[in-house]
């Protein structure tokens, strides 16, 4: 009977660990979700706001300075900070926001939100510092500088920003070299699967090296592949061994390509700010070589988003339009007509957004929240609050897991209750 017991608990603890890295609604484990697409399987969450917003659950204080958001994997949540000159990889309990451990990953104020895959973690430096961490002690496993290892660059000077891409045994990281533009390394150990060149044709827009997105995955054109955007504009590269696919330069701005491109079976949703744009791409296979053809451009005045993100659902694209304003926008992704543009929101300055719930929650710069219904009939506000605090730059993604909002300000982090009661 003993070993029968003990026999159980070890399947029930290996089940549990699998649900806790699996991407189901409690689990929150990278950038923009589990799916990239930043929306929250949530459900019950409040349709309205009453006048000064949901209640605040918990306040943390201690996590210092940078722009990173949080990963949230069973008990714990897992984000970035630089603390006295270092950079660290901290993890903090759910429930209090209480620090468990932290790690040194390298130097500057991080941009990066941890990337959490079963019992591993990994974090990007703004210089470069790659590390894979145990999740539940934050002993470091292995590490890599991304100049040092494979001569990469950013193409400007905020620093390395992505969030890996964990992709079955591998991590997919965009260190922006000339002969490794993006790499595939085996995330157990950080050996080196293999490293994807630049070609020299890829356009004269925009600059040399990484941007400040994250790879996404899509089988467009029933080819499995990366897709990412880089100083170039977007690219391409295969899943199995890296080999170059197509390239997009028309979106590329010189000073910094920002928000995470879309993807939607064979289509390609890109937009950037300081006055580029936005396109939708096909990409279109023959004889098994693939091709991004423009289906169509906006210009800036029509869409652009700065780094606050964009997000698909349905039919429709919903983001923060202008360069640094956030307006509102919402457009239809086959044709890029306007369905409205709310103009100047109840904030000002670039708005990170998220959608749980049929609703938009926009952060603004200024630290405002405004939850919007994502509808393209009209644009529907339902409330607004100014956060409990505002310690600079409000840009960080807002995170919601289990009817809980998680907002990073700085060294500050902050818990609402979004659940309807």
């Amino acid at each position: 009977m003993r070993h029968v017991n003990c026999c159980l608990n070890v399947v029930l603890a290996v089940a549990l660990s699998s649900l806790c890295s699996s991407g189901v609604a409690r689990d929150w484990p990278s950038w923009r979700g589990p799916d990239r697409t930043a929306i929250a399987p949530e459900t019950g969450l409040l349709k309205e706001w009453s006048e000064g917003g949901p209640p605040l659950v918990w306040k943390a204080d201690g996590f210092g300075s940078g722009f990173s958001s949080v990963a949230i994997v069973g008990d714990r949540i897992f984000t970035m900070g630089s603390r006295k000159g270092g950079c660290d990889l901290i993890a903090a309990d759910r429930k209090t926001g209480r620090e468990l451990w932290s790690t040194p990953v390298g130097k500057g104020n991080p941009n990066c939100t941890p990337t959490v895959d079963g019992d591993l973690v990994f974090a990007l430096g703004r210089e470069g510092d790659l590390v894979c961490a145990n999740a539940l002690s934050g002993s470091v496993i292995w590490r890599k500088n991304f100049g040092q290892d494979f001569g990469g660059r950013m193409m400007s000077g905020w620093g390395y920003s992505e969030s890996p891409l964990v992709d079955g045994d591998r991590l997919i990281c965009t260190p922006g070299a000339e002969k490794a533009v993006i790499v595939a390394l085996d995330k157990s150990s950080g050996d080196v699967i293999w490293q994807s060149a630049m070609p020299s044709d890829h356009g004269n827009r925009g600059q040399d090296g990484a941007a400040y997105s994250s790879v996404v995955i899509s089988h467009a054109g029933g080819v499995k592949q990366y897709i990412q955007l880089t100083g170039r504009g977007v690219i391409s590269v295969a899943a199995d061994d890296g080999r170059f696919l197509w390239t997009y330069n028309r979106i590329a701005n010189g000073t910094a390509n920002i928000p995470t491109p879309i993807v939607k079976g064979d289509y390609v949703f890109c937009s950037t700010g300081y006055g580029t744009g936005a396109a939708l791409l096909e990409v279109k296979s023959d004889g098994g070589k693939l091709t991004a053809e423009e289906v169509y451009f906006l210009d800036s005045k029509t869409m652009q988003n700065h780094h606050g993100g964009m997000i698909l659902y349905g039919n429709h694209i919903y983001c923060g339009h202008g360069h640094n304003q956030g307006f509102p926008l919402c457009i239809e992704l086959m044709t890029g007509k306007v369905a409205w543009n709310a103009g100047r929101g109840p904030g000002s300055g670039s708005a990170a957004i998220l959608l749980a719930d049929g609703n938009l929650y926009f952060r603004y710069e200024d630290g405002t929240m405004a939850l919007i219904e994502a509808t393209p009939e009209e644009y529907r506000r339902k409330g607004e609050f100014k956060l409990a605090t505002n310690n600079g730059k409000s840009w960080p993604h807002p995170v919601i897991v289990d009817g809980l909002l998680y907002l990073r300000d700085q060294g500050t982090l902050l818990c609402y209750d979004v659940r309807q009661k």
